[in-house]
């Protein structure tokens, strides 16, 4: 019954404004973007681009179109924006199908390293129809750029991709443009900022703009618009190129309520408001750390310049998934996550991931933060050496935690 997919969203709703939301890649849109997502625009079909369309009916979509990619320019600073990629995987393939030969070398950070799976990860297109050849960490957690210099001094690599979904430092973006333009000058640098976006408009973590040859984000993570992606240039040989790897190469109609949900967080992204939630994403992150570490955790990196982190919970020997199952059932949200030369496989792992975005935007500051890092680490602590048959015979504990989310959950109500 369609009643049935009504009765679903209203679940997930209240699951959202009951659960504190962690993960790193999820965010809360506004009522605007949320308007417009589930807009009529979904209605039109507008294969090509603004006065160039093949199907007539275009000029209001025309004029959505055009604001969102001067909207985007403006915001990051860049000559020239393709706003139609449907998601972040799909944005990172035709930028390689755009500028590379089928074959071609790439060199990506590894996704055990933090990395994403778009940037040379074997099961991706990106590691079949490309030769990768990934760079990983130092001991210490940071991105070994003597190992990025070696495989470009060392073989002919075509595109440097840098960016990550798990790193939680600072890219040396103008590091990986010397160690490029030194070895291999022909080369393209690909700086997917997916996770920084928000951050980097807001002046709170280093841009690319400028480094880059082509620069690829999603619009939701930091930057919190609707799911989606977009891809960026100043370069316009290589914009003519990305034009046509999106469309007609890889896509037909592209999503245009999406677009103009996107416009519409390009301008909410260039408020002071949102400058000081970039801020408070950053404080919050550095309040829960200072607690993990208080409490003897093992912060992957040992700290944070951004949105996330990763937990080692290897001294605890507990697995990445088993903590995020139970954590979920106390009503905090975040995923399991592979952390440096892992010593379980990517279906446990032995690290969480965990980001501030999403209760930055409810209205969590510090104080909360203290807070949900000491519950996370009681659970952690509670669970570690008891057997799944004990916690699942025993609710009380879910019960007690639960509690404890409760009243911060009731506290900040979630925002539309």
């Amino acid at each position: 019954m369609i009643q049935d997919i009504f009765d679903l969203i209203k679940k997930e709703e209240e699951r959202q404004q009951n659960n504190i939301e962690l993960i790193a890649s999820e965010n809360i849109v506004s009522e605007n973007v949320l308007k417009a997502t589930g807009s009529i625009l979904t209605n039109k079909y507008a294969e090509g681009y603004p006065e160039h369309r093949y199907y007539n009916g275009c000029e209001f979509i025309d004029k959505i179109e055009t604001i969102a990619i001067e909207e985007a320019k403006k915001l990051f600073n860049v000559e020239y924006v393709n706003v139609q990629p449907a998601n972040g995987s799909v944005m990172n393939m035709q930028v390689y199908k755009a500028l590379l030969k089928n074959g071609d070398i790439i060199s990506g950070q590894h996704i055990n390293m933090g990395g994403h799976l778009t940037h040379g990860a074997s099961v991706s297109i990106s590691g079949t129809d490309y030769h990768a050849i990934q760079y990983g960490l130092t001991s210490d957690g940071y991105i070994d750029y003597d190992e990025i210099e070696k495989i470009v001094k060392e073989n002919d690599v075509k595109m440097i991709v840098c960016g990550a979904s798990a790193y939680s430092r600072e890219i040396d973006w103008k590091k990986i443009k010397q160690i490029r333009d030194e070895y291999r000058p022909s080369a393209y640098i690909l700086a997917d900022i997916s996770h920084y976006a928000g951050l980097i408009v807001a002046g709170e973590y280093p841009s690319p703009v400028g480094i880059a040859d082509v620069i690829t984000t999603t619009t939701h993570k930091t930057l919190r618009g609707p799911r989606g992606g977009i891809i960026m240039t100043n370069n316009q040989e290589i914009a003519k190129k990305i034009n046509f790897a999106v469309f007609p190469f890889s896509s037909g109609g592209p999503l245009e309520h999406v677009i103009a949900a996107k416009a519409i967080a390009f301008m909410e992204a260039q408020t002071q408001e949102f400058k000081q939630y970039a801020k408070q994403i950053k404080k919050n992150i550095q309040a829960m750390i200072s607690v993990f570490k208080k409490n003897g955790f093992k912060i992957v990196s040992n700290g944070s310049d951004s949105h996330m982190f990763l937990l080692d919970l290897t001294p605890f020997k507990i697995s990445g998934k088993k903590t995020a199952d139970m954590l979920d059932l106390c009503g905090i949200t975040l995923n399991m996550n592979l952390i440096p030369n892992d010593p379980l496989s990517p279906k446990k792992t032995s690290g969480v991931r965990i980001g501030t975005p999403a209760i930055t935007t409810r209205g969590f500051k510090e104080e909360e933060c203290f807070e949900i890092a000491n519950i996370i680490s009681d659970i952690v602590n509670f669970i570690k050496d008891k057997k799944d048959e004990e916690l699942n015979n025993n609710k009380l504990w879910i019960k007690q935690y639960k509690e404890r989310v409760k009243k911060l959950t009731e506290k900040y109500p979630l925002k539309k």
